[in-house]
């Protein structure tokens, strides 16, 4: 009986055992870890620097957004003033910080509001169905037949303007489409293998909800908020431009197109930069919604 020779090689290299050479096999490399985010560094940056200013212009700004001067009426951007200044002589970069910070402080108010409210409304309908359900997707489809817009003027001539009544219509307007998302996620769910484990296991219907359904669906619930975001930008944007949302001497973007607009060929930039900044927040929003969604499936793959 031949004696057994020793298998010994090293990383990289062939090995030999009783005659037989055993080619090496390179470890593969995994170039999913190493692939570039783009989209999420980019939104990120974006609207990291969106939310810094609009923080900072809450506590200060380089100028008094609400000062005029009539001798510096209409400055074009300099070194003194970035953005210029409006028909009040007012600087306009730090009317823009301030816009920055009132619109996603409202954008925040109304994802927040519309996000628990339709989470908790989705989370029961999905799991327990039933006749809450029919009822509760009947009055969806309702609020669903209207436009937004509409919908929300409609709400705010009943309410008053005000930034307070904005963030009530809006969010109001957003719950149905949590709702929906959130009901799907959980009718999908809830007759999963480990679901019925739990049940069998005498878990109780709340922590089954919470602790073993929603964290499961909390990627395709960030990428909704990401476009609830988007969403809010634009409506209050779009409330204040009309001029039943933020008002005056408050500096909201949207106000700051509408005032704006009549000196589009004298002063350009006056509707330019508060234009790029709603632009660069719905861009910055946009971007980090895909990156999160790209990378929670390269991570599922």
């Amino acid at each position: 009986m031949s004696k057994t020779e020793p298998f010994s090689h090293r990383e990289g290299e062939d090995a030999v055992w009783n005659g037989l050479v055993i080619r090496s096999v390179k470890p593969m490399e995994n170039k999913k870890r190493k692939k570039w985010n783009g989209y999420l560094a980019a939104g990120l940056f974006m609207t990291g620097l969106a939310v810094f200013l609009g923080i900072l212009g809450y506590f200060w700004t380089p100028y008094s957004t609400t000062a005029m001067s009539a001798a510096e009426k209409f400055t074009a951007p300099s070194v003194h003033h970035i953005f210029g200044t409006d028909n009040f002589g007012r600087d306009i970069f730090s009317r823009v910080m301030q816009g920055l910070g009132t619109t996603l402080v409202i954008s925040t108010s109304v994802v927040l509001f519309s996000a628990v409210a339709g989470v908790l409304l989705g989370a029961f309908t999905g799991y327990f169905g039933g006749i809450l359900d029919e009822i509760l997707m009947r009055i969806t489809d309702a609020v669903n037949g209207f436009p937004s817009i509409l919908l929300t003027l409609v709400i705010i001539s009943l309410l008053g303007k005000g930034r307070q009544n904005v963030i009530i219509a809006l969010g109001i307007v957003f719950i149905p489409s949590f709702v929906r998302i959130v009901r799907g996620e959980f009718l999908r769910l809830r007759d999963a293998d480990y679901i019925k484990r739990a049940r069998l296991m005498g878990v109780g219907r709340l922590r089954i909800l919470f602790i073993h359904i929603l964290p499961n669906i909390f990627s395709v619930l960030l990428v909704s908020v990401m476009i609830g975001f988007n969403n809010a930008i634009l409506a209050e944007s779009g409330m204040s431009y009309l001029g039943i949302g933020v008002q005056a001497p408050d500096a909201s973007l949207g106000m700051m197109l509408s005032d704006a607009q009549g000196y589009l060929q004298t002063a350009p930039w006056y509707a330019l930069f508060p234009g790029l900044a709603i632009v660069w927040v719905v861009l910055g929003f946009s971007l980090l919604g895909e990156g999160i969604r790209k990378w929670d499936g390269s991570r599922a793959e």
